[in-house]
């Protein structure tokens, strides 16, 4: 990669790596698969609930993030707990991650419908940074030395939630990187000062709320808030669910730009998602991103979806 002529990419990478921005992928269909961002979500379905995903951000652009994730959740113990799995790759610029989840999920049932789930999840992520990929002007970014090779490091990950759910009602609270995990920290042998890779921990507020319109419509808009630091992020969905088949949304998140998404239920249990973003002003330079999803649910195959979803 050029640096001069990606400037805009390398300093959006530099950071992000640096731990200035969000360090977490960036989904537009949290709300199908909540999981990703809050623990406490694990066991909410009626059954084993299995999902895969694949990001492009910035299509086009040299660098630029691309995320794989693959999740499984079921309830068990007479569905008082919840337990998952989640495996994600997540790449950017000169750096590679692979992480590996377990989650725990104790359900308390409050009323016949209402449910309070608290949540946590434990993983190992196993980072590879390989700054061969980025052609540094010593002169101009007075880079350290110790960045002229690769180097691998690995760190245990802790996150936590809370998940409060109705029929047609979800409010969750998580928070990503209690621990705040360290990969690595380096005294610059060119220059001063130190380099560190650090996970900030990033708070997540989630709530959806659906309003039957007529049987074959329900109007579902989502809102998450996003803290990381001292920046807050907002996105703001507006999602129709039609003839009890297709999911058809639009969205805007603050600072960015705006988007789109589509689900489809192939059948009752197995349903293909799919999105498209795009930044305004200065971020549209970056191209469009696009998000697909891949779902199925065992337990859909035993009892039909209801009327007023509950984007479980």
């Amino acid at each position: 990669m050029n640096m001069k002529k990606h400037n805009l990419l390398t300093c959006l990478l530099f950071a992000s790596i640096c731990g200035f921005g969000q360090q977490d992928p960036q989904y537009n269909m949290y709300q199908f698969n909540q999981m990703i961002i809050n623990p406490a979500y694990a066991g909410s379905r009626d059954g084993l609930s299995t999902l895969a995903s694949f990001r492009q951000q910035w299509a086009g652009f040299t660098g630029a993030p691309q995320t794989i994730c693959a999740s499984a959740h079921a309830p068990i113990a007479k569905k008082n707990i919840g337990v998952g799995l989640t495996v994600i790759k997540d790449a950017m610029g000169p750096r590679d991650v692979v992480s590996a989840y377990g989650n725990f999920a104790y359900i308390l049932k409050l009323t016949q419908k209402a449910k309070l789930s608290f949540g946590l999840n434990a993983g190992y992520n196993r980072y590879q940074f390989n700054y061969s990929k980025i052609n540094f002007s010593t002169a101009e970014n007075n880079v350290p030395t110790e960045f002229a090779s690769n180097f691998n490091r690995g760190t245990l990950d802790v996150n936590g939630g809370l998940y409060f759910k109705l029929p047609g009602f979800f409010l969750g609270v998580s928070a990503t990187h209690i621990n705040t995990p360290k990969a690595y920290s380096i005294d610059a042998s060119v220059g001063s000062g130190k380099y560190t890779y650090k996970l900030g921990t990033h708070f997540f507020v989630t709530v959806g709320k659906s309003f039957v319109v007529n049987k074959n419509l329900v109007f579902a808009p989502t809102l998450m808030l996003k803290q990381v630091g001292n920046k807050t992020g907002l996105d703001l969905n507006l999602n129709f669910f039609i003839m009890k088949k297709m999911w058809l949304g639009a969205f805007y998140r603050n600072g960015y730009g705006p988007g789109a998404l589509l689900q489809y239920y192939i059948t009752d249990a197995f349903r293909v998602a799919y999105s498209y973003d795009t930044g305004l002003n200065d971020a549209r330079r970056l191209g469009g991103s696009h998000e697909v999803m891949l779902g199925f649910d065992f337990a859909a195959t035993k009892k039909p979806r209801m009327v007023t979803p509950r984007f479980l």
